[in-house]
């Protein structure tokens, strides 16, 4: 089987409005989970702007590892960029003031020469700002075009300006959870940004297996007859899933991330059970639960029931054509109450109605800079709501 070419990625970095250092963690947080995992951080250096009158700069060079060819690299900083405030590269052809600049100094060994990319980055040697911290990380490294190494390229660029060592430090961060699961709506688009979610975090992916669920077809046909011995299965195979998978530790995930949580059992087995039967199935679901792992954050993902009608449709498949809207607007009032009564938990809504993030990645980026946020400010035991 042909392997994935894993490059080694050379990165500058800078900022001169706001917070500026936190803008550069969040770009080193965000190259990390988009681009590949960063390996190197330089030294954080103040500079002068070059070529206009603005703010002092902070700058940093970084080294990362990624299997993503050069044009989805640019594609992805220029998000970052965006992502992170910065509207656009220049002002009337002249540079301006930004939250942050992310350059690509360096693909491998590579040499390209295109109207969007070239590597080397042109003017890197004619930059103490990229200099010094190349300098820091990659001293003997060989330009490929100019045949030097940086610390030479140091003594002969012609940048008179003197960039300054500062004490601050950036950090290679990971996602701060264990376990996260992820809940919506039917067709709400849960599996489709777990699968992203987790393979960008290097996370254990767990998937509902509900389409080996051979009660689920005869439900949708007729729920009356169908109900508990569905809501059963699902309850058993969602435990026995959930117990094996969170016990077995895997050294090479940071975390484990499932597209859904026991929980939702009760959830639907209260809106297809009859008052009897939801009595006893809850008696065995208390039982159970006490034994399972609890997430570290759990997030839920609303769309409107317009939207889940559409994407219902849009995904095809048979045995779901004939959910109606009011079954919908039923689930996601038990997903409410549910949530409301959890004063332990740590709660994300993700309003996602008016976006699409499969077709438009940029959508998914802000509800990962979203997850990031949230971590930071430890929501831990609240509920935080999020329109996208």
């Amino acid at each position: 089987m042909q392997q994935d070419v894993i490059n080694n990625i050379t990165l500058s970095l800078g900022s001169n409005l706001g917070d500026r250092i936190d803008y550069l963690q969040q770009a080193v947080d965000y190259l990390n989970l988009f681009v590949g995992p960063v390996t190197t951080i330089s030294k954080v250096y103040e500079t002068p702007a070059l070529g206009f009158k603005g703010n002092i700069f902070l700058n940093i060079v970084l080294q990362l590892k990624t299997d993503k060819n050069p044009t989805e690299i640019l594609k992805i900083t220029q998000s970052i960029e965006r992502l992170l405030g910065r509207t656009q590269k220049s002002q009337n052809g002249n540079y301006s003031d930004r939250t942050i600049d992310i350059d690509i100094l360096y693909i491998d060994n590579l040499e390209i020469d295109s109207p969007l990319l070239h590597i080397p980055h042109q003017h890197l040697h004619q930059r103490n700002f990229v200099l010094y911290p190349l300098v820091d990380i990659l001293p003997d490294f060989f330009h490929p075009v100019l045949q030097k190494s940086h610390k030479e390229l140091l003594t002969l660029t012609p940048d008179k300006n003197q960039p300054i060592e500062t004490n601050k430090i950036l950090k290679i961060n990971n996602i701060p959870y264990n376990f996260i699961a992820i809940e919506g709506n039917i067709g709400a688009g849960k599996t489709t940004f777990a699968k992203q979610f987790a393979k960008d975090v290097n996370a254990k992916l767990v998937l509902e297996r509900f389409e080996e669920n051979p009660f689920l077809p005869k439900f949708y046909k007729d729920p009356k007859r169908y109900a508990f011995p569905l809501e059963m299965s699902f309850l058993a195979d969602r435990y026995q899933q959930l117990t094996d998978d969170l016990s077995q530790y895997d050294l090479f995930k940071t975390s484990v991330i499932s597209d859904y949580y026991v929980f939702k059992s009760l959830i639907f087995s209260k809106v297809t059970l009859s008052d009897e039967e939801y009595a006893l199935y809850r008696k065995i679901f208390n039982f159970m639960y006490k034994d399972l792992v609890k997430p570290d954050l759990y997030i839920y993902l609303y769309q409107n029931v317009d939207r889940l009608l559409k994407n219902i449709k849009k995904r095809g498949r048979s045995y779901e054509q004939s959910i109606t809207g009011d079954y919908l607007e039923q689930i996601h009032e038990g997903y409410m109450n549910f949530i409301k009564t959890q004063k332990d938990l740590n709660i994300l809504i993700l309003d996602i109605s008016d976006i699409d993030f499969v077709q438009n990645p940029e959508y998914y980026y802000k509800m990962v800079h979203r997850i990031l946020s949230h971590a930071q400010q430890e929501h831990e035991g609240h509920l935080v709501i999020q329109k996208m």
